[in-house]
């Protein structure tokens, strides 16, 4: 799954939207809870000047991982342009229970290569992450 990812990266960072979606789709095909596909997503949608669009994927990241600082950023923006806008606020997605981490759900190491104390991570470590 991390080539698609960061293929769609890629892709999305040279304005190759209609390919980026393409790939960050496939993601979510294969893992409908792959929430840092979902932002992808929702990033794809702001870029094409889609905010209900962002904000509604936003949102169905953050209802499988609430702890995704992207996925907040992105629906609290997308919320207040909305709103700014006049428009109405879609409903979220209703959260779906995470399930228990099983025995192989073991903490992960801050990035080695970060400086101490900083709380970002990579698109990579994070993806990393979401498989172990």
């Amino acid at each position: 799954m991390i080539e698609p990812m960061l293929e769609a990266e890629r892709a999305l960072a040279v304005g190759l939207l209609d390919q980026a979606d393409r790939l960050y789709r496939s993601v979510v095909t294969a893992d409908p809870n792959n929430a840092i596909a979902i932002v992808g997503l929702a990033r794809v949608a702001l870029e094409r000047g889609d905010e209900r669009t962002a904000y509604l994927e936003a949102r169905r990241a953050l209802a499988i991982d609430p702890d995704n600082p992207a996925a907040s950023h992105l629906s609290m923006r997308m919320a207040e342009i909305l709103r700014g806008r006049g428009e109405e606020v879609p409903e979220s997605p209703s959260p779906t229970p995470r399930p228990p981490p099983g025995p192989a759900a073991a903490p992960v190491a801050p990035n080695a290569t970060a400086p101490a104390g900083d709380e970002r991570v990579g698109l990579v470590d994070r993806f990393l992450r979401r498989r172990r």
